[in-house]
């Protein structure tokens, strides 16, 4: 009896809870089930069910017109606190966070390799001044880092009265101790108690419109030889070493031996909004010295004019089922190369205009990529931009260069690549100089095996050559395995 009457005291107070609920929320066939239940399981007396009925007819109200409906919900709204504009949410993918209207991401990049290098040995008849292939006395093994450092970036982005804006901060520090000499990148120092360098090299800002387009400001890669260093396979390996007995915190790639470095610069660029595929962009950049990298060119370091780059890129308009992807560009770079004083390779005031062109392909088919690039240009130099452009008497030397690319992916995982490349510098009219080096050249294959998402695992071998005018001819042979993972 006693539970009988517990029972009947819960189902008594659960159910003028329910009665007293608003329509919206107390549904009358729910509570009539209710009591029908409680009253066949003789937890109620007819008598006891009757009265429960009675005293549910006159305490629930009736549902509340439409209108009084929509009333309530838009004060609800308004009495509701405004959002905290400060308020963190995690980003739909990526690494980041939503902090108020600032997306706030993180990513980076992650890469060392084991580098075993066979460089011809130091004899006379393989000095080629500006060659890229290593000599020295022995073989040689090292663990350094490929031709990208690591790499660690902060982005804001956010939208202020109608117009996109990013800030971007990339830091690029190396596996490898440096001397210092020459920046974060400079020659190797392989002893104890040495460090590594940080490249600060990117950090920019954009503000833009779909309709308007963008303009980047700070330090960022240039437009001449981008599209170059990003398609080449050798961009997430080693490829041509560049030197690793002591190794610096990048090796070449195949920078210099089929491209001029389009390097990280100080800019003010614009770029067009993308019209049926097609982009241009045109900047102002900070000027560059004609640099005597080989020891066998002048020099020329006035800075009057702001040097010039633009380009134009197309791409395919394509879907995401399409199994034909493809993508053309070309660039030009031209800029003013002065002399400051006597001392330099043309008289005072004199100069001469270092100009380049490039022009590439890429083309995807299913799960195969090709890639086809070119350049050509005077007193553009060879390896870095303006970098032995011009002869001892300030004379300008032609270059060019090329390299092309297949590479293959089999079960979206495994990818096998191929390429050559050469670069070329030639003398200046009235010149001899049978040292300075005519061609850099190399083969470079390698394969990746995507492990996961992030981490990809790589194995390389390139063969390297280097030749002077004179016929001088340098060669190495370079084996690397390692990772490198991106996030």
């Amino acid at each position: 009896m006693k539970s009988k009457r517990m029972a009947l005291f819960l189902g008594v107070t659960a159910i003028s809870g329910l009665a007293c609920l608003p329509g919206s929320m107390a549904k009358a066939d729910t509570t009539d089930d209710l009591l029908a239940k409680l009253l066949a399981k003789g937890i109620l007396s007819q008598q006891e069910y009757d009265q429960l009925k009675q005293r549910k007819a006159v305490e629930t109200p009736p549902p509340p017109p439409p209108a009084a409906v929509a009333s309530a919900s838009a004060a609800a709204v308004a009495a509701a606190p405004p959002p905290d504009p400060f308020a963190v949410r995690m980003t739909e993918k990526g690494i980041g966070v939503h902090v108020g209207p600032v997306d706030v991401t993180l990513s980076g990049e992650i890469n060392g390799y084991y580098v075993h290098d066979s460089p011809d040995s130091v004899a006379p008849n393989h000095v080629v001044a500006g060659g890229l292939a290593a000599v020295g006395s022995s073989e040689n093994s090292s663990i350094r880092n490929g031709l990208l450092p690591g790499n660690f970036a902060v982005e804001l982005k956010t939208q202020q009265e109608g117009f996109d804006i990013v800030a971007h901060f990339g830091l690029y520090p190396g596996l490898n101790s440096v001397s210092g000499v020459g920046g974060a990148n400079s020659a190797g120092a392989a002893h104890a108690l040495a460090t590594s360098g940080i490249d600060f090299r990117q950090q920019y800002l954009t503000v833009g419109t779909p309709s308007m387009g963008t303009v980047k400001v700070g330090r960022d890669i240039g437009l001449f030889g981008q599209q170059a260093i990003l398609n080449d396979f050798t961009l997430f390996g080693v490829g041509s070493t560049g030197g690793n007995v002591a190794p610096s915190n990048t090796s070449l790639g195949r920078i210099g031996i089929g491209y001029v470095y389009t390097d990280f610069m100080p800019q003010i660029t614009y770029t067009t909004p993308k019209f049926s595929g097609f982009t241009a962009s045109v900047g102002i950049f900070q000027p560059l010295d004609a640099f005597n990298f080989s020891g066998q060119s002048g020099t020329l370091s006035a800075h009057d004019d702001p040097q010039i780059q633009a380009g134009v890129n197309y791409e395919l308009p394509t879907d995401a089922s399409s199994l034909l992807k493809a993508q053309l560009w070309a660039n030009v770079v031209t800029q003013d190369l002065k002399s400051v004083s006597a001392a330099e390779a043309l008289p005072q005031g004199r100069s001469v205009r270092g100009t380049g062109w490039d022009f590439g392909a890429k083309v995807d088919i299913a799960d195969a990529e090709l890639v086809a690039y070119g350049y050509t240009g005077d007193a553009l130099g060879t390896t870095g931009l303006f970098f032995d452009g011009v002869s001892a008497a300030g004379q300008a030397r032609s270059s060019d260069g090329y390299y092309v690319q297949g590479s293959y992916t089999f079960f979206k995982r495994f990818t096998l690549s191929g390429s050559y490349g050469l670069s070329r510098l030639g003398l200046a009219s009235g010149e001899v100089n049978p040292l300075l080096v005519k061609t850099n050249e190399s083969w470079a294959a390698g394969c990746k095996y995507k492990l996961t998402s992030w981490v990809n695992l790589i194995c390389e071998y390139a063969h390297t050559t280097a030749t002077a005018h004179g016929g001088n001819k340098a060669q190495e042979d370079t084996i690397a395995a390692g990772a490198i993972a991106f996030f």
